[in-house]
């Protein structure tokens, strides 16, 4: 049975339009539409970074993060031809639930998916669009560049990350120098915690155990469920036009059974960290890379609202006051 998310992944790209922080990247051409004048923003200037600093501690029923934002590895060159801006020191505090449990609805994760356990945020989406008019910052269209597939130049470093104008570095894929300081001499035969989603759920990846359940089964790359369409997007004005391609988000369908992972590309499973079994995402070498949907609850300290960082505002998560975050849960049809 093929069980599709198209609808799912368009409705969150729209609706949290304003959401990733990606302003003054270089332009690129449109499919089959005229580009937005070029900009030509000022690079950021270089400074003398201090060391990187992250501490994770259990407080009460939160484990929380705290970090300056910088990682424990090497980065790419910024700025750069596809991102004008430089590294700089961040105030991020995240709290996520000790012991997380599952939604019976589906929460769209964006912009924030989730924290590394260097204190660097996983990003899930960017805040670039096509529209008819051309390529817009934080637009409300179903049709969101992916950050991986080349359709716009971020300028995404070897790490699959880049700089957002407030100097917030940030991961769009798998953290390569993270996953390489995390393996040190032990190779790649063994699973990795890479981080906390923000509704509390441990964050692998790129590998796991063959038999989810089976902590002595094979060690394997573990596959995305998701597959690009088949066929042509719609015409302008409604869509970019060209064949799907995974340009954009929207080119993207789940397919139930597809992979080892579900619509939110986690499972339940032994790791070892949890050797009772806990759900688990994964980041993935391919769509989504990072999870667009969170399974269990967010929790309030990733909502960006008037302190929490919008575009060009700070990356420290939103205050710590119990609030409710709000809620598009999206069930993918059936």
């Amino acid at each position: 049975m093929r069980t599709h998310a198209v609808a799912a992944i368009s409705l969150l790209m729209a609706a949290a339009g304003g959401g990733a922080a990606h302003p003054d990247h270089s332009s690129s051409t449109q499919p089959d539409r005229r580009a937005l004048p070029a900009r030509t923003p000022t690079p950021m200037e270089q400074v003398e970074l201090p060391p990187a600093e992250v501490s994770i501690t259990i407080e009460g029923e939160h484990r929380v993060i705290r970090s300056n934002g910088l990682p424990n590895h090497e980065t790419g060159e910024f700025p750069n031809q596809g991102n004008p801006n430089a590294l700089r020191p961040q105030e991020i505090a995240f709290r996520v639930p000790a012991n997380p449990e599952p939604s019976d609805r589906l929460t769209p994760a964006r912009p924030e998916f989730g924290v590394a356990v260097n204190g660097v945020i996983f990003d899930a989406g960017t805040g670039e669009f096509w529209t008819p008019e051309g390529r817009s910052f934080g637009a409300r269209s179903a049709w969101n560049y992916e950050a991986l597939a080349g359709g716009v130049d971020l300028g995404i470093d070897a790490n699959n990350a880049h700089v957002q104008p407030t100097g917030k570095y940030h991961y769009h894929g798998l953290p390569i120098g993270l996953i390489e300081k995390l393996r040190g001499d032990e190779g790649e035969d063994r699973m990795l915690l890479l981080g906390w989603a923000a509704d509390g759920f441990p964050i692998y990846g790129p590998v796991g155990y063959s038999n989810p359940m089976d902590a002595g089964s094979e060690i394997t790359a573990l596959e995305s469920s998701y597959r690009v369409r088949t066929g042509e997007r719609p015409d302008p004005p409604e869509g970019p036009g060209g064949a799907f391609d995974g340009t954009f988000s929207a080119d993207w369908e789940y397919v139930n059974g597809a992979g080892d992972l579900d619509e939110c590309n986690g499972r339940f499973g032994v790791t070892p960290e949890f050797p009772e079994g806990t759900y688990y995402y994964v980041i993935t070498e391919a769509f989504p890379s990072i999870p667009r949907f969170w399974r269990g609850a967010p929790d309030p300290s990733f909502r960006r609202g008037p302190q929490g960082g919008g575009p060009g505002g700070p990356a420290r998560g939103a205050p710590m006051d119990g609030r409710d975050q709000q809620e598009r849960p999206v069930r993918p049809r059936r």
